[in-house]
């Protein structure tokens, strides 16, 4: 892989990882596509770790908050008393789901779930779940979200293993099914996001630093985190005031696109 091909991938994993497009079902698709080497679930793993560098640095004073609240409320032996506390130990168990199938199904994964018609129509029924999800205008707040809504979100968030399904995608929607702002849902998304993706950070990507190529992974992770950091400050304005119909429809778009190109090929 050539340094250039990781800045590519790093900006769609910056992308994807935060807008409701699946960035894993674009880095399978698009060196497809192009007929780059296959890079494999490791190098996609790795470039998660510039989009956690993203997430942490976006969210830094919340993940504080929420620290400091659960340490002085393990102090008064209520570490859940507080809100900030609470949200913490919620985020913590709706990361449960995910991590289990993920260890439950990694090596079937690197192999079964890449394959281009597998994307195409799993963003296509994603981009249907969006749009009628998007049709419900809630007023929840991610600050009050009870424990049911947090599991039942957690495990939405399992499903995106599967390339073109999008992690933010399948938990922004399951949050609007639930009530909850367009905004709010997406901010419960991108926190939610940080404990799984360190956990796949952990095990996937020392063995990629001690090959011949950790040049273009640290190009890749590096680009990852600053498109990433752009894509969560972006989306986070633009869903105040509008809704998340322009992903519905570039979803059915690429979807479109991969049926076509695999039946020109």
């Amino acid at each position: 892989m050539t340094c250039l091909q990781a800045a590519v991938l790093g900006a769609i994993q910056g992308l994807g990882e935060f807008l409701p497009i699946s960035s894993s079902g674009h880095l399978v698709v698009l060196p497809w596509l192009f007929g780059w080497s296959e890079h494999g679930l490791s190098f996609d793993v790795a470039l998660h770790v510039g989009t956690l560098i993203a997430v942490v640095h976006a969210f830094a004073s919340d993940w504080v908050r929420m620290g400091l609240a659960a340490l002085r409320g393990a102090r008064s032996g209520r570490p859940f008393a507080e809100p900030g506390g609470r949200l913490l130990g919620l985020l913590a168990l709706a990361s449960i789901p995910g991590a289990v199938v993920g260890l439950l199904i990694d090596d079937w994964a690197e192999t079964e779930l890449r394959a281009p018609l597998l994307v195409a129509a799993s963003m296509a029924i994603m981009g249907l779940i969006l749009f009628f999800a998007d049709r419900r205008l809630g007023n929840r707040r991610a600050d009050e979200i009870p424990l049911s809504h947090a599991m039942t979100i957690g495990l939405a968030q399992a499903l995106a293993l599967v390339p073109g399904v999008s992690r933010s995608g399948v938990t922004i929607s399951a949050a609007l099914f639930l009530g909850y702002r367009r905004e709010e849902a997406a901010r419960f998304s991108f926190l939610l996001a940080t404990p799984i993706t360190f956990g796949a950070a952990v095990l996937k990507t020392p063995h990629l630093l001690a090959g011949d190529g950790v040049g273009a992974v640290l190009i890749g992770v590096a680009v990852a985190a600053v498109v990433g950091w752009l894509s969560i400050f972006c989306l986070l304005r633009y869903v105040r005031a509008r809704n998340y119909r322009p992903f519905v429809w570039y979803r059915f778009a690429f979807a479109a696109l991969v049926v076509v190109a695999l039946a020109w090929k």
